[in-house]
C-alpha cells in the first residue's frame, strides 16, 4: 500500500499551527477532565485537531477527488529541535516511515515539521511519530488506543466514519433507542419517508445517492455521530454517557421486569425524559451522576446535531437528515425551503464552486 504524498505549502500549514499550536503557554485552561495532570495537551488549544484531516482534491473533479482526505500530521520540534522527524501509521507500511519536512516563514525555520497524506474516507488508523530514530506517540493528538501487544499509539479517523471507537454495542443500542425518541424521524410518517428514500433505490442509484453511507435507521446516523465525537473533540463527555447509559440502562431493567433497555415500549422513555427534564427520577442514582438534566441537554444537542450535521462528521448518513428537511419545508408552490444541494459539492449536491 503506498503513501500519496499530498504537496501543501508552509502557509497552509502554518495556519493551522499559529492558533492552536504555536501559543507559549503553560496555563491548563484547555482541560476539562479529558488528560490526567501535568499532560502539556492541557495547555493546548483544541489539541484534538491534530492531525489535520481536510478535504482533498486531485485537480480533476469533485467525484474523484470526494472519496479521500487530505491528512496532515504536524510536529512541534521548537524545544528540542529534532535533525529527523517520520511518522509510522496503518495508512502506509510499516517499514516505510513518511519524513516530515521543516517548515519555514519568511525564509526562516519555525521549528514545526509536517507532511500530507492521502487516506481514503471511512477508515481508522493507528501511527507513531519518528523523532531523531525513537518512535513516540504524538505529543499533540489526544487520541490514543492500546493494541493487542499492550503497546499505546496515536490514533486518527478521516470524515463519515462507521467504525465504532468509544462506545460498545449495548451502550450503542441504548443510545439509539434514546436518539430516536429525541428525533423527528420517530413519527410514522416521517419513517416511512426515510426508508423509502433509502429502499427506493436500487443498488447502484443508492451507491450514487448515498456515498459512504451504512444501512440508514431511525436515528440516519447519530449514534455514529456522538461516538465520533466523544473519540475526538467532546473527549471530556465520553464518562457522562458511559455512566448515564448504565444508569438508564438499570433504571430501564427495574421498572421494565428485567428485559433488555433497547427493547422496552417508546412509552418507558417518554415517561423518562419528562422525569429527566425536572430532575425528578425516581431511582437515579446521584452519587454516580448529579444531575439527570443536564445529561438529557447534552444528548439532545448532540442528537440534533448529528441529525442534520454535514455527513462528513458521522451522522446525517448520506444526507438523509437534509432531504428529510428538504421534504418537510415548502412554499406555496411547492418548491422546497431547504435546497441543500445548492451548497454542496458533487456527489452530495450540484455545486461547482464548492470543494469540501
Amino acid at each position: 500500500m503506498k503513501v500519496e504524498i499530498i504537496e501543501r505549502d508552509d502557509q497552509y500549514v502554518l495556519n493551522h499551527c499559529t492558533k492552536y499550536l504555536a501559543r507559549d503557554t503553560s496555563d491548563p485552561r484547555h482541560d476539562f477532565g479529558q488528560y490526567g495532570p501535568g499532560d502539556p495537551r492541557a495547555a493546548l488549544c483544541e489539541a484534538w485537531r491534530f492531525p489535520v484531516v481536510d478535504t482533498h482534491w486531485d485537480g480533476v473533479s469533485a467525484e474523484s477527488s470526494y472519496p479521500f482526505n487530505d491528512v496532515t500530521f504536524v510536529h512541534d520540534g521548537r524545544a528540542a529541535a529534532p535533525a529527523v522527524v517520520t511518522v509510522t501509521g496503518t495508512f502506509g507500511p510499516l517499514h516505510a516511515p513518511v519524513p516530515l519536512r521543516p517548515l519555514l516563514f519568511a525564509g526562516e525555520p519555525t521549528g514545526f515539521f509536517a507532511v500530507t497524506v492521502r487516506v481514503p474516507k471511512g477508515q481508522v488508523h493507528t501511527y507513531k511519530l519518528g523523532v531523531d530514530g525513537a518512535y513516540v506517540v504524538d505529543p499533540v493528538n489526544p487520541q490514543r488506543t492500546v493494541l493487542d501487544n499492550g503497546e499505546t499509539w496515536s490514533r486518527f479517523f478521516t470524515d463519515a466514519c462507521a467504525v465504532p471507537l468509544v462506545l460498545g454495542r449495548a451502550e450503542r443500542e441504548l443510545l439509539g433507542r434514546l436518539v430516536a425518541h429525541l428525533l423527528p424521524f420517530r413519527l410514522e410518517e416521517n419513517r416511512r419517508f426515510i426508508r423509502g428514500v433509502y429502499e427506493s433505490l436500487d443498488r447502484a442509484a443508492r451507491n450514487e445517492e448515498f456515498p459512504l453511507a451504512y444501512q440508514l435507521d431511525d436515528e440516519v446516523g447519530t449514534v455514529n455521530y456522538i461516538d465520533k465525537l466523544l473519540a475526538r473533540q467532546e473527549q471530556h463527555n465520553a464518562d457522562d454517557y458511559r455512566t448515564c447509559l448504565r444508569i438508564i440502562g438499570d433504571l430501564l431493567r427495574a421498572r421494565s421486569g428485567g428485559l433488555d433497555p433497547a427493547t422496552v415500549p417508546p412509552e418507558m422513555y417518554a415517561d423518562l425524559y419528562a422525569q429527566m427534564e425536572t430532575e425528578r427520577v425516581e431511582g437515579w442514582d446521584h452519587g454516580r451522576y448529579g444531575s439527570p438534566r443536564h445529561f438529557l441537554l447534552l444528548l439532545r444537542r448532540h442528537a440534533m446535531t448529528g441529525a442534520f450535521a454535514h455527513p462528513r462528521h458521522g451522522g446525517n448518513a448520506g444526507a438523509a437528515g437534509w432531504m428529510y428537511l428538504e421534504n418537510r419545508f415548502r412554499d406555496g408552490r411547492g418548491d422546497t425551503l431547504f435546497d441543500w444541494r445548492r451548497a454542496l459539492e458533487s456527489p452530495l449536491g450540484n455545486n461547482t464552486d464548492y470543494r469540501g
